[in-house]
């Protein structure tokens, strides 16, 4: 019997290009390739580099990959290599001219033309087929690609263009898909889930598509991610409000609050508007978690800016927050009509101020849990323990519950567990 080819796929950045990359994994395996993702010890002779060209960190961990794996061509180590992905979109020419251990450069949109380089040949019927990388029991649904908001400091648009809606019929197909392979939590992904279906449709149509998801049996729990705060859906709202597998949870990334910094990001709504989103999600979603991304040190903001962002956290109390200083990218509206002014050791002061008055704020809230019973995902086992989420947690950015008296429990599994204990970034509970 011949020996099946085998192909190695690393995967950079965010879980929207960990799907691509699974999907391009669906159609290589339905050609005979065995696939393998993200390893230390694999002897594939074939390796798939899927970069990440978001923000100077991620950008630098992408070069440095790309050039470890071409060293290793060089070595002998393996045959062929190949670079995908938003880094790949972006650079493609330098990239060329800088690496040229690398067999050929693609961008994100381009899928079928790296399976005809590789020999294989797109196949229309294995649309929304993929190896999972993630547990079993949960994976991202990628709903639409690109964006149309061009906010003042992004580059997505420039590198993964406009918004393009995924058919309602074939997403909905792909998560039915995944629910009759064991998948129990779908995460929604996008650039921008809340324009879902405007350009295919007219309107948008996130709500109607949320509680369709709800209907698909073995799913337990949707997870809204990446969602914008301009014009946000009503539809949306009622949905999290009435539907009980809708988690009660939303990612919805604000950026800032002050008028002037609003304005200058280009983000598309002002500070009162900002503050009556929040104060309506709080009022009709009762104990909804809110996860939102914060940058400090754009162009322009000074201390009173600053100050007036952390009022509004400090008045919004986030369950999760996430903070980035801003770094100029080619290309966007602040990297080239403003002047990066905000001096590196102010963002990254003002950085550490923002967290470590969340730090406060979670830890007050994860206190409150305490002597509550939640309902628990196991997402794997760590020798006596389990370790799991609550539905106001998504995997990998935010945090756990470990799980003390789990003996038989695998992941994949919902349990009640009443939390025992809390700390800044973590819960501990037992198996009721």
């Amino acid at each position: 019997m011949a020996r099946r080819r085998k192909i190695h796929i690393v995967t950079l950045g965010c879980a929207k290009n960990l799907v691509d990359s699974e999907h391009l994994g669906g159609q290589l395996g339905a050609e005979g390739w065995s696939v393998v993702y993200d390893s230390d010890t694999t002897d594939a002779r074939v390796v798939v580099v899927n970069t990440c060209g978001f923000i100077g960190d991620a950008k630098e961990e992408s070069v440095n990959t790309i050039l470890r794996f071409a060293a290793a061509k060089e070595a002998g180590a393996i045959d062929r290599l190949f670079v995908m992905g938003c880094l790949s979109e972006r650079y493609r020419d330098e990239l060329k001219a800088e690496i040229p251990e690398a067999d050929e450069f693609f961008g994100v949109n381009s899928l079928s033309d790296i399976l005809r380089t590789l020999g294989a040949e797109y196949r229309h019927e294995l649309r929304g087929e993929r190896q999972l990388t993630t547990p079993k029991h949960y994976a991202y649904l990628k709903i639409s690609e690109g964006c149309n908001w061009k906010c003042g400091y992004c580059a997505i648009p420039s590198i993964r263009g406009r918004h393009v809606s995924v058919p309602f019929e074939e997403v909905v197909a792909e998560a039915a898909s995944l629910a009759q392979r064991g998948v129990r939590e779908l995460i929604v992904i996008a650039q921008d889930t809340t324009y879902y279906g405007v350009d295919l449709y007219g309107e948008r149509r996130l709500g109607e598509l949320l509680r369709a998801l709800c209907r698909i049996d073995g799913i337990e729990w949707v997870r809204l991610h990446y969602a914008y705060p301009a014009h946000f859906s009503r539809e949306v709202i009622e949905a999290m409000r009435d539907e009980p597998k809708l988690c009660k949870y939303l990612d919805i990334p604000l950026q800032h609050i002050s008028d002037r910094m609003l304005r200058s990001m280009r983000r598309g709504l002002s500070k009162a508007e900002t503050q009556a989103l929040v104060a309506e999600l709080r009022r009709e979603i009762p104990g909804i978690a809110l996860r939102t991304t914060m940058l400090v040190g754009y162009p322009g903001e000074t201390e009173q800016d600053f100050e007036e962002l952390l009022d509004f956290v400090r008045e919004s109390r986030f369950e999760r927050l996430g903070v980035f200083p801003y770094s100029a990218e080619e290309g966007t509206y602040s990297a080239t009509e403003l002047t990066d002014d905000v001096p590196q050791e102010v963002k990254e002061e003002r950085a550490e101020r923002l967290m470590a008055l969340q730090q406060e704020i979670a830890r007050t809230a994860n206190e409150r849990l305490v002597g509550t019973v939640q309902r628990v995902v196991i997402d794997r086992r760590e020798g006596d323990r389990a370790v799991g989420r609550t539905q106001y947690d998504s995997p990998e950015v935010d945090q756990e519950v470990i799980v003390s008296g789990a003996g038989g429990l695998e992941p994949g599994v919902f349990v009640p567990v009443r939390i025992v204990g809390a700390d800044d970034y973590d819960l501990f509970g037992e198996v009721l």
